[in-house]
C-alpha cells in the first residue's frame, strides 16, 4: 500500500487532483491518499467552492500560505511543507501543473529524497518570461516520474535529456474532471440567471499580468473585444486582479456599454455550464484551451505562445496574441464560418487518465 501526498495549491490544480484522489480512494487496498492544500489560492471563491463542486473532502493538511511575491510564496510553501513531509514520510508526492506550489513542494522532496511524480510534465511554451514555464522546466528536471498529457510533451522531455524510463504518457487528467462533471453541471442555473441561451454568447477569461498589467496592451485587447461584443455578447467572469486593473484604467463603462458583461468569478460547475454553451471562447489560460478542444468550441488564445500546441494542431484553438486586428479578424471569421472547423480529440483524452496515473505509481520502483 502506497501513501501518496497530493499537492493542490491553485484552482487549476484542483481539477487535476480530484479524479486522481477519487481513483485512489476506489483502490483503498493499494493507496492511502492525503490532500495537501498549500493555500496559494486561499479565499472561498478561489478554493473552497471548487472543492465542493468537485466532490472533494476538506484537505487533510492545509498550509495556509496565502499570497505574496513569487519568492515569498515559494519560500513559505517550502518551509511549511517540509515538516509535513518529515511527519508523514509518504512513498510518493504527486504535484500537478505549473504553479508555485508545484515547484516548491517538488524542491522540498528532492532535498529530502522523497519520490516526486509530476502530472502534466513536458508542457513547454518556450517563453521563460512566464513564471509557469520556469516552474515546469525545473519541476521536470527533479521529478522521478513524469506523467504527460500528449506525445509532444514526451518529445520535449527527451530533447531535454530526460531518460525514457522516467516518462509515461498517461493522457489528460483535466479531461477526466470535464467528462465526469459535464452532466452534473447541467443542473447549474447560471445561464438562466444571466438570461443567455446556448450558442448565443461568447466567454472571456483574462488574467495574465502580461495582458492586464500594461495599459496599452490591455486597451488594445479591450478595443477588439468591444468590436466583437457588438456581434455577440461576451460574458466575462473577472479575476480580482483583472478587475482592479479595469477600474484603475477606467475600462469598465466602455466594456459594459459595448456588451461585455463583467461578473464575479464562478465555481467550477457554474463556469463549466457557462463555457460549454458558448459559441466562442477567448482566453489567456491553459485549461480552457484543452476543454474547448474536447467540446469542439472555437477558442482564441490571447497569447503569443502556448504550452499546449496539440490544441492547435488537432483541436479548436487559435493563437491570436494581443494584436487587436488579429483578435478581431479571427473572431469574426469563427463567428461567420458556415462550416465548423475540423478537429479531433487528442489521444488518451478519454476520461481515464487518473486510472493510468495510479497504475504507473503502482508499477514504479520506490
Amino acid at each position: 500500500m502506497k501513501k501518496i501526498l497530493l499537492i493542490a495549491g491553485a484552482r487549476p490544480n484542483f481539477m487535476k487532483v480530484a479524479p486522481i484522489y477519487a481513483e485512489m480512494k476506489r483502490r483503498a487496498a493499494e493507496f492511502v491518499p492525503l490532500i495537501v492544500h498549500t493555500g496559494q489560492h486561499y479565499d472561498a471563491a478561489m478554493s473552497d467552492a471548487f472543492f465542493d463542486d468537485l466532490g472533494m473532502p476538506k484537505p487533510d493538511i492545509h498550509l495556509g500560505v496565502g499570497s505574496g511575491t513569487h519568492a515569498v510564496q515559494t519560500a513559505k510553501i517550502m518551509t511549511e511543507f517540509e515538516p509535513v513531509l518529515l511527519e508523514h514520510r509518504p512513498d510518493w508526492v504527486l504535484v500537478v501543473g505549473d504553479v508555485n506550489s508545484t515547484i516548491a513542494c517538488a524542491l522540498v522532496c528532492a532535498k529530502l529524497g522523497t519520490k516526486i511524480a509530476h502530472v502534466e510534465a513536458g508542457l513547454r511554451s518556450r517563453d521563460r518570461t512566464m513564471p509557469e514555464e520556469v516552474n515546469r522546466v525545473l519541476t521536470d528536471a527533479i521529478a522521478d516520474l513524469l506523467l504527460t498529457t500528449s506525445q509532444d510533451a514526451d518529445e520535449n522531455l527527451a530533447a531535454e535529456g530526460i531518460p525514457a524510463e522516467r516518462i509515461r504518457f498517461v493522457g489528460n487528467v483535466m479531461i477526466d474532471s470535464l467528462l465526469e462533471h459535464l452532466k452534473i453541471a447541467e443542473a447549474s442555473m447560471i445561464r438562466n440567471e444571466l438570461g443567455i441561451n446556448e450558442n448565443e454568447y461568447a466567454v472571456l477569461t483574462l488574467h495574465r499580468p502580461s495582458n492586464v498589467d500594461h495599459r496599452e496592451v490591455f486597451e488594445g485587447i479591450v478595443d477588439a473585444l468591444c468590436d466583437i461584443a457588438e456581434r455577440l455578447p461576451i460574458i466575462f467572469p473577472v479575476h480580482p486582479r483583472t478587475r482592479a486593473k479595469i477600474e484603475e484604467f477606467g475600462f469598465a463603462g466602455r466594456m459594459a456599454s459595448a456588451g461585455i458583461r463583467l461578473i464575479d468569478p464562478l465555481g467550477y460547475l457554474d463556469f463549466m455550464r457557462l463555457y460549454s454553451g458558448a459559441k466562442l471562447v477567448l482566453t489567456d489560460s491553459g485549461g480552457l484551451q484543452e476543454e474547448t478542444t474536447v467540446l469542439g468550441i472555437p477558442c482564441l488564445t490571447l497569447r503569443n505562445n502556448t504550452e499546449r500546441p496539440i490544441t492547435i494542431t488537432m483541436g479548436t484553438n487559435v493563437l491570436v496574441g494581443t494584436d487587436p486586428d488579429k483578435i478581431r479578424d479571427t473572431a469574426f471569421a469563427a463567428l461567420s464560418s458556415s462550416e465548423s472547423r475540423e478537429f479531433a480529440v487528442p489521444p488518451l483524452w478519454d476520461g481515464k487518465a487518473a486510472a493510468r496515473i495510479c497504475d504507473e505509481l503502482l508499477s514504479a520502483q520506490d
